[in-house]
């Protein structure tokens, strides 16, 4: 018997996958669970158009985040940060920092935990931050840190 997966069973695959199983393993387990739907020609044309739809829908989500990173990689984002003599800072600039300050200098909401920061920035200059706005998508934001006043 074909089955469509309506949820990931570990030993017959993936939600949407079509798999043929024993028919009695099907009657008495999947079905029952509610794991799977027998695979007849209503069933199938219901898959597909959830697929359809799906894949219209990670493309729109595809086409916001590319919007996104050109606003993103368009302007720099100012931060300050206390200094002592010497130019010597105190602290460190963190992602948190960062996303406070997009959001209020280029009104961008970006989540700090989509920064990518490999070390944390310690001293005064030009930085550019990966920032990964979809699993395709990765944006890079300008950080200029300056001395605060």
């Amino acid at each position: 018997m074909e089955v469509i997966l309506l949820q990931d069973v570990k030993s017959l695959g993936k939600k949407g996958q079509i798999v043929k199983i024993n028919d009695g393993y099907a009657r008495n387990y999947v079905l029952p669970k509610k794991l799977g739907l027998e695979a007849n020609a209503k069933n199938l044309n219901d898959l597909k158009l959830e697929k359809a739809r799906q894949a219209k829908h990670e493309a729109e989500e595809l086409a916001a985040a590319k919007e996104l990173a050109v606003k993103v990689e368009a302007q720099p984002v100012k931060v300050t940060i206390k200094t002592g003599e010497g130019g010597r800072t105190f602290g460190a600039v963190s992602s948190k920092e960062i996303s406070v300050a997009a959001k209020e200098q280029l009104g961008l909401d970006i989540d700090k935990k989509k920064m990518k920061l490999e070390e944390s920035i310690k001293t005064l200059g030009t930085y550019e931050v990966p920032v990964k706005l979809h699993k395709d998508v990765t944006a890079k934001l300008r950080v200029v840190v300056g001395e605060s006043k």
